[in-house]
């Protein structure tokens, strides 16, 4: 079928469909919807003439509709993967592109321009070198002399063709290694029959080129293909991968229990001695394991002396200035790779790059600046790393500050002091193997550290000397047997058990060890000092040294570590005694653990504030809002109002006065209720909290920082302000109490109101006036003179008060002179201001009474104010209280709800944020959780960690024996 026609006709759809073979053949229209046409070109419906086939509007639109739908669809399968198809197949490119193998190898096989030019050059050469030198064989001349002129136009041809592909093509495949050796092999070919043999060579040597080409075209190729299925193995595995992923995840109730590594016998060792530290960081007492201490005068060479033990350069260099500021503390061990390590970081340093070498002196430098703080020179801080390598000796050293004679001026005035204090401290310990480094280069009279030295350790029990840069002193010293004075202890006071000669270099800070290595041996191999028997051989060389210092360190602590584990056992028995006599029923916590349960207690009672009913919520911010606002009704809108004696006037100023207080005072005042409410009900939890016989009082200055820390943090939200406005205006607006339970409510309201004011007034008259006559005839009791004025002076008033129950609320100047008068009479004298001071409250409670009285009788005037006659009773005090009222109500669910919904959840995350930031903060710790129980918990538990460690180091090293 070729094509259809379609057109309309009357109400229906006229479908015209022309065979091939029978232009005036038609289909039906029923069998073309249903698609049952037939092969092409065979005619299902034919007439001599064309029939029109109508459908029905119900037909039409279900085609219609058939053909959008198929047209959408096609249209969304289109573009949903065109897109995503294109960005998977981006994604797989470059994931191929990562994945190929380097090929930069064939750009060194291919030809640059300048080859390609150097070719050509060659070409040239060799056409003239045959022009010129090529000499005829005779047997060719025998051939003719035209003969020989083709031969020589054809060759002459080939090679300038060669020259013209050589200049067109500077960057095709390299073809020009073959045509430069068939170059080389027509020069030294000057028979005269040479002229086709060449013409063979080169013929052949292209050949090889192409198959070169298409050997190089076959093996790139081949990485392709090996590549692209490296990439589809890639996947798969990938597919696998995660799918063992995910079986791993749903199978939750297995563990995968981690391997314990097992600790050397120096990283124990190394363990303990940071346990001690934190436990007393002043050495005085329990820590007495041994360590080395190095120690010796500023630029003396200690550290580089450290850093050939290590067998690392790795610590800062400068050039006379002080680099080391703090304590460094180096654990060294013997590993399979040489590796460094902070203990406070898991990054390890390869130290057989140089470049993480640098990072790693860069990390030392930056460490000490950070721990020296307040304009101090030198920190007590230590900084512990550890170093690891094959044929390191196993010992624990710490490098010192060096000994300074002269404080400079970019120093603290107490940087001398502070660092002669610090080195004694080290050396203090009676297990500390001091190694006193003494630079050869200075003369023994300006030494500082070896008096220092033989004061600590008289004896030289634990004393291991080193002389250092002895090269320099044996090319400076015109006398020798100075040396072998030093080198056998008769030239310094102090007293050692060793004595070692060591050169760390040759001041050269790019230096490596093996290069410092080297140099040291073939110094003393070739010195004439140590040839002259000067020295023993077991004195130089910082191999040695470090020999000496391992064994001797490992003596020392054989020695020592169990009597510490003994003196721990019996520290921790006390500890443990005293506990059980103080606090037998609790468990042993320390802070970090009881803020853990004070944090759970906190967060307990924030989920039992969320508990309380919209009902109690409502409640209390309605009775808080009364009692922050009920001042302001009564003294700037009731009382202003209702004296004026007019209800016409009285209605007015309370519209007016309600209105502006709404837009001004009230929102902001309402959103401080429910701001002291949220407050005041978490305090009561805790409060109640308290009274449990489970409750631990030593969480309580801990509660109360975090509630007030948070509690300063949160703030309502602004918008609420603003939304409470809208609410409270629209609610005073209305004066129409349509139930006679709202008028009920609204009297009762007016009166605990007024009884509550009229209570306040007459606890005020009665700080005037004094004790009253019951109280003086049944108590004793007696008025002061002021007292006894203002008693007169309120019976005066009181005449005025009854003589006019609708008195103006201010005295006229007549009444004040007749009350004065009247009292003058009595013999008491008074002024204007008197009168007029016990006149406010006396006049505040009459008016008080006066309203509660009509408050009675207005509680049977709903019917009168319902059907308009309010003007007979007055009542328009119960309105104005039913409008406030109503409007508290308004405002305590708008509260209520915000409180619940947002504010709740709000003070919740404050409270968990400053929870948080209180467990990293170690000194809030210790000042909000306090007391011996504390402390004693903590100090048993540090005991106990140490003693533990102790035991397990020494059971490893009987082992080791």
């Amino acid at each position: 079928m070729e094509q259809i026609m379609c057109g309309k006709f009357g109400h229906g759809i006229l479908l015209i469909a022309k065979s091939s073979r029978h232009p005036k053949s038609l289909i039906s229209a029923r069998n073309l919807m249903s698609g049952k046409i037939g092969q092409l070109g065979r005619p299902l419906l034919a007439t001599p003439q064309p029939r029109y086939l109508i459908f029905s509007n119900r037909g039409y639109a279900m085609i219609i509709t058939r053909v959008l739908r198929g047209a959408l669809k096609i249209r969304y399968l289109l573009l949903g993967g065109a897109v995503g198809g294109g960005l998977t197949l981006q994604k797989k490119y470059e994931q191929w592109k990562e994945g190929l193998p380097d090929m930069t190898w064939i750009d060194s096989l291919l030809p640059n321009e300048q080859q390609w030019q150097s070719f050509r050059g060659s070409l040239m050469t060799m056409k003239e070198n045959i022009s010129e030198k090529v000499e005829i064989d005779p047997r060719i001349r025998e051939l003719g002399e035209s003969k020989y002129q083709e031969y020589k136009a054809w060759f002459n041809q080939r090679l300038d063709d060669a020259i013209k592909a050589a200049e067109s093509r500077p960057d095709a495949p390299n073809t020009s290694d073959p045509l430069k050796n068939a170059k080389g092999e027509l020069s030294k070919n000057t028979v005269a029959f040479a002229r086709p043999l060449v013409n063979e060579n080169i013929e052949e040597e292209r050949k090889k080129a192409q198959t070169s080409q298409q050997r190089l075209d076959t093996m790139q190729e081949e990485v392709m293909q090996i590549q692209l299925k490296y990439q589809r193995e890639l996947e798969r595995l990938e597919r696998e991968n995660k799918e063992l992923r995910k079986q791993m995840l749903l199978r939750g109730n297995q563990k995968l229990n981690n391997r314990k590594i097992k600790k050397s016998l120096i990283d124990m060792y190394s363990d303990v001695l940071d346990e001690l530290s934190d436990y007393d960081s002043t050495y005085s007492t329990a820590d007495h394991l041994p360590r080395v201490v190095v120690v010796g005068d500023q630029s003396s060479g200690k550290t580089s002396v450290l850093e050939m033990i290590a067998q690392a350069r790795i610590f800062p260099r400068g050039g006379g200035e002080m680099m080391t500021r703090a304590p460094v503390k180096v654990t060294l061990s013997e590993g399979p790779y040489h590796i460094a390590q902070f203990k406070d970081s898991s990054r390890e340093f390869d130290l057989t790059k140089e470049s993480e070498l640098a990072e790693l002196r860069k990390e030392v430098e930056l460490r000490m600046k950070n721990s020296v703080k307040n304009g101090k020179t030198v920190s007590h801080d230590v900084i512990a790393m550890t170093v690891k390598g094959p044929g390191l000796q196993r010992m624990v050293l710490v490098d010192l500050p060096g000994i300074i004679s002269t404080v400079t001026v970019d120093m603290a005035e107490d940087t001398r002091d502070s660092i002669r204090q610090m080195t004694q401290q080290y050396m203090s310990n009676p297990n500390a193997i001091i190694l006193c480094i003494q630079d050869g280069a200075v003369d023994a009279e300006r030494s500082n550290v070896t008096d220092l030295v033989s004061q600590m350790d008289p004896t030289g029990r634990r004393t291991i000397f080193v002389l250092t840069k002895v090269d320099l002193a044996e090319e400076n010293l015109a006398n020798p047997d100075r040396l072998r004075k030093i080198l056998a202890g008769k030239l310094f006071p102090m007293k050692a058990l060793g004595y070692f000669a060591v050169v760390t270099g040759r001041g050269r800070q790019d230096d490596t060890i093996q290069t410092i290595k080297d140099y040291e041996e073939r110094f003393f191999r070739n010195s004439k000092l140590f040839k002259d028997g000067l020295a023993m051989s077991g004195q130089v060389t910082t191999r040695n040294l470090s020999l000496a210092v391992a064994e001797c360190f490992w003596k020392m602590v054989r020695e020592t570590v169990e009597q510490q584990a003994d003196a721990f056992k019996a520290t921790r028995f006390n500890l443990e005694t005293e506990w059980k006599n103080n606090f037998p029923r609790l468990r042993e916590l320390d802070r970090d653990e009881l803020f853990e349960k004070a944090r759970g207690e906190i967060l307990d009672e924030i989920v039992n504030l969320s508990q309380v009913s919209p009902r109690h919520w409502e409640e209390v911010l309605m009775s808080r809002i009364w009692e922050k606002v009920s001042m302001h009704v009564f003294e700037n809108i009731y009382l202003p109002a209702a004296q004026t004696g007019n209800a016409g006037t009285f209605n007015t100023t309370v519209d007016i006065k309600l209105r502006q207080w709404a837009e001004q005072q009230l929102p902001a005042r309402s959103v401080e209720c429910g701001w002291e409410s949220l407050q005041h009900e978490f305090y009561h939890f805790m409060n109640q909290a308290k009274l449990s016989p489970d409750h631990d009082d030593i969480f309580d200055n801990l509660k109360n920082s975090v509630v007030t820390e948070a509690m300063l943090r949160h703030s309502w939200e602004d918008k609420a302000s603003e939304m409470l406005r809208v609410i409270q205006l629209n609610t005073l607006e209305d004066r129409s109490v349509n139930d006679k339970r709202d008028w009920d409510q609204a009297v009762k309201f007016l009166e605990t109101s007024v009884k509550e004011k009229l209570q306040s007034t007459e606890q005020i008259l009665r700080e005037m006036l004094g004790p009253g006559r019951k109280e003086r005839w049944m108590y004793w009791q007696s008025q002061t003179e002021e007292q006894q004025k203002r008693s007169s002076v309120k019976n005066e008033l009181d005449k005025i008060l009854y003589a006019d129950k609708k008195h103006a609320p201010t005295l006229t100047q007549d009444e004040l002179t007749a009350v004065r008068k009247n009292l003058q009479r009595n013999g008491i004298e008074i002024d204007n201001e008197f009168i007029r001071e016990t006149w406010h409250p006396v006049y505040r409670r009459f008016f008080l009474q006066q309203s509660l009285a009509r408050a009675y009788d207005c509680r049977k005037g709903y019917y009168l104010y319902h059907t308009g006659h309010e003007s007979e009773m007055e009542c328009s005090d119960v309105v104005l209280f039913w409008r406030i009222q109503q409007m508290l109500k308004v405002t305590a669910n708008a509260l209520r709800q915000q409180v619940m919904n947002r504010e709740a959840r709000r003070l919740d995350k404050e409270i968990k944020d400053v929870l948080e930031d209180y467990s990293q903060d170690t000194e809030m710790k210790q000042k909000l959780l306090t007391g011996r129980r504390v402390t004693l918990a903590e100090e048993l538990k540090r005991v106990r960690q140490i003693q533990e460690k102790l035991e397990e180091f020494i059971q490893a090293l009987n082992k080791e024996k």
